[in-house]
């Protein structure tokens, strides 16, 4: 009798399960929304954003893992048909002689998308399978019997089997399940601004950057609209107290940063004061000790993140198909799901995070002499090779599992 009890328990829950509430419509979310409604689940989205997020910096991806969930997705065609194509990417004296030159595939990977054009094609593909909710936000998590509650900001309070944090470095999920994010969160000595202006360089520019110790300046044509195009500035800062929603307050500590310099700076400045799409962060990394508390579970960023440089659009992705296939094979179970999913996961993401650790070190070195080494050393082609395999290598797992399949197909066994 009390094996029979267990029993209809486990398949309530089980069932139950299949609803799951994800947090974030950005990228690691609407990807593993796709892969949940294809394994049979109900996922909802629910997205701050009134409308999915537009432009943004070009993301890649890299080496045999990426391309493989893309393949398995059918995704790889489309965004072959979209990809910018990458831009070598050379570093300026002040007066705009070449001192660098990088090959497209440094920055571009195999392949290389705007962020809003991923996020479109990735929506898009899970529409079917997925409730979506902009506009909104999760402003309580509960815990029940049998799944979680959610109390939103606007809409009313929901029941789901399972929650999903996929939103991004600065996750609020995580914030409300694990943590406030000064416990996650570690500052990594720099920050990073970009937007948008009028292309006044001319056609086909790729980008260009100018250094001085701790700050970058760049500027290159939008790969969408030539009659854009897009600035991207780094600088070296102890952590910084200001408003994340204000941007006319983040535009004055840009400005400051990058006071006084010469090259194209005074004019990007100008166009930083009209600018009406600025990104400003730090450049930080989420350290997560456990990926999941009781129901609520944490992908791509939220979990594992770097602000840049840390391969997090491609982990995401990757982190999206396991977690959802975990789940399919324990069907439902996420006890056992989520604990094998962080198994298979955790030291490939952290390896894929740790690049993120020196990027702001290698876009804006901090010494003149930091400057000439790393532009003396990536112009010698081997070391630029070994690079380049070096990242394809940090990117790929050995042992990935195809979860591709219905779930009748796949199985519960570990493969």
């Amino acid at each position: 009798m009390n094996n029979a009890n267990t029993t209809r328990n486990t398949n309530a829950a089980r069932n139950t399960n299949r609803t799951v509430l994800i947090s974030g419509a950005s990228i690691a979310g609407p990807a593993l929304a796709y892969w949940l409604g294809r394994h049979g689940f109900e996922p909802t989205v629910v997205e701050l954003a009134p409308a999915l997020r537009e432009g943004g910096q070009a993301v890649d991806f890299r080496g045999e893992t990426h391309l493989t969930v893309l393949e398995r997705m059918g995704l790889l065609p489309e965004l072959r048909r979209i990809q910018t194509g990458g831009s070598p990417m050379h570093f300026v004296g002040e007066d705009g002689r070449t001192l660098l030159r990088l090959p497209a595939e440094f920055a571009g990977g195999a392949v290389e998308v705007l962020r809003g054009d991923l996020a479109r094609v990735l929506y898009e593909r899970s529409l079917p399978h997925t409730e979506y909710v902009f506009g909104d936000s999760i402003t309580r998590l509960t815990e029940t019997p049998t799944g979680v509650r959610a109390d939103f900001r606007h809409g009313a309070s929901r029941e789901f089997g399972l929650v999903i944090g996929a939103d991004g470095l600065h996750s609020h999920v995580r914030q409300l399940a694990f943590g406030p994010e000064r416990d996650f969160v570690s500052h990594l000595g720099y920050y990073a601004a970009a937007w948008t202006l009028p292309n006044y360089l001319g056609p086909g520019k790729g980008p260009a950057g100018y250094n001085v110790p701790g700050r970058l300046a760049s500027v290159g044509v939008d790969h969408r609209n030539p009659e854009r195009a897009r600035a991207f500035f780094v600088f070296a800062a102890d952590e910084l107290a200001y408003d994340r929603h204000d941007p006319e307050q983040q535009k004055q500590l840009i400005a400051q940063a990058f006071s006084g310099l010469g090259w194209e700076v005074p004019r990007l400045l100008d166009s930083l004061r009209e600018a009406p799409d600025l990104y400003f962060d730090s450049i930080s990394r989420a350290d997560v000790a456990t990926w999941s508390t009781g129901r609520v579970a944490l992908v791509g960023d939220a979990a594992c993140g770097a602000t840049i440089g840390g391969m997090g659009t491609g982990t995401g992705v990757v982190a999206a198909y396991v977690l959802a296939g975990e789940l399919a094979r324990a069907d439902g179970d996420h006890r056992a799901a989520f604990t094998r999913y962080e198994n298979r996961l955790r030291r490939y993401a952290e390896g894929c995070q740790k690049s993120g650790d020196r990027t702001g070190k290698f876009l804006a070195p901090g010494t003149a002499r930091g400057i000439r080494f790393r532009n003396g050393l990536l112009s010698r082609p081997l070391f630029l090779n070994q690079m380049l395999k070096m990242g394809e290598k940090i990117s790929s797992i050995a042992d990935l599992p195809d979860y591709s399949g219905r779930p009748a197909e796949s199985g519960l066994a570990d493969q």
